[in-house]
């Protein structure tokens, strides 16, 4: 049976806290788990559990419609073509999404840019006030103490359990990673799969895939804030177990222009990961007509070139193209990762 994809919210502050949805107050640490219990239980319908988190100049309202409208794209080209997604074609696709929403509004200016980027920084430290990164990781280890049979297999892909996809845009995709990182040193319980993964430790959680749209950071993020998002030699605690896979495009403004202007060089948005942990691979985004061949995409770490997809931007924003990924290319990628890790 297919049932159409429900979006639930959630709010942060400032700091990166928790917000109850019915007062607006922060929640108590001691009260999380109850109330990801009262608010998040995974329906048992869900083939697949989505968490996004918004970027740049994305209202509570507007983060929502964007995830609602990527969700029915994915769904939409499945019906249209599911000789594309074999496996999710024989086994069924109802996704379940979490929308995580924060105070990401400022002038479109580059000091606007700099003040959220800061912000988003600030929100998502582990080394100071910050909460965002315990706060997602407490979420994401809820979310994957709750879907059906989480440690029914030695790998998480199994016929019978519930698949954890983890889908950032620009500044968002900075917290996704904050949150892995967190788990990987937090190190509670778990397993995960995909040709790279490591045998399991100890984790908090495990996700299947991590979908980078425009992300906005420096193209050595990987190297000097995120280094632990998947598992290594020197670090097995990760609980990433497919690509990290990140889309860039030429006409994104934010992270080109302005990132330069700002960080002195270009964002992962305008011009990919660059140096990375592990080997990089780059494809680009295909049309829907086009497969994804696996090899394309199991990889540690998936730069993906939009820039002859990603082009509009709003009139006369300078933003350009950084919010262009609501497309159904995207979804057509989403899909393919969901596929892939069955």
């Amino acid at each position: 049976m297919n049932h159409s994809a429900v979006v639930e919210t959630v709010d942060l502050d400032e700091t990166g806290w928790l917000l109850d949805a019915d007062s607006g107050e922060p929640v108590p640490g001691h009260r999380l788990h109850h109330y990801f219990a009262e608010r998040l239980a995974p329906p048992a319908w869900a083939t697949d559990i989505l968490v996004y988190v918004h970027g740049w100049q994305t209202s509570p309202t507007a983060a929502h419609r964007t995830a609602t409208r990527l969700l029915a794209l994915a769904q939409r080209n499945l019906a249209a073509a599911p000789g594309q997604y074999p496996t999710l074609a024989a086994e069924g696709f109802n996704p379940w999404c979490v929308v995580v929403r924060w105070p990401s509004s400022s002038p479109v200016t580059p000091a606007g840019y700099r003040r959220i980027r800061d912000r988003a920084h600030a929100m998502g430290a582990r080394d100071g006030d910050g909460h965002a990164a315990h706060i997602l990781g407490r979420l994401l280890g809820y979310l994957n103490s709750e879907r059906s049979d989480p440690g029914a297999a030695p790998v998480l892909a199994n016929r019978d359990g519930q698949y954890l996809h983890l889908i950032g845009h620009s500044f968002g995709c900075r917290f996704l990673c904050e949150a892995v990182q967190w788990a990987a040193d937090a190190r509670l319980d778990d397993t995960l799969g995909w040709s790279t993964t490591v045998h399991p430790t100890s984790r908090p959680f495990t996700a299947d895939s991590m979908l980078l749209f425009q992300m906005a950071a420096r193209r050595d993020a990987f190297l000097s804030l995120f280094p632990y998002v998947l598992p290594s030699e020197a670090h097995d605690g990760a609980p990433l177990r497919g690509p990290v896979v990140a889309t860039y495009s030429r006409h994104d403004r934010a992270t080109g222009f302005w990132h330069l202007r700002t960080e002195r060089q270009p964002g992962i948005g305008h011009s990919g990961i660059g140096p990375a942990p592990a080997p990089m691979f780059t494809t680009r985004l295909l049309p829907l007509d086009e497969r994804y061949p696996l090899a394309a995409l199991d990889h540690r770490f998936v730069n993906v070139d939009a820039s002859d997809v990603y082009v509009r931007g709003r009139r006369l924003n300078p933003a350009g193209a950084h919010s262009d990924h609501v497309r159904a290319e995207s979804a057509h990628l989403l899909l393919t990762l969901a596929d892939y890790s069955r």
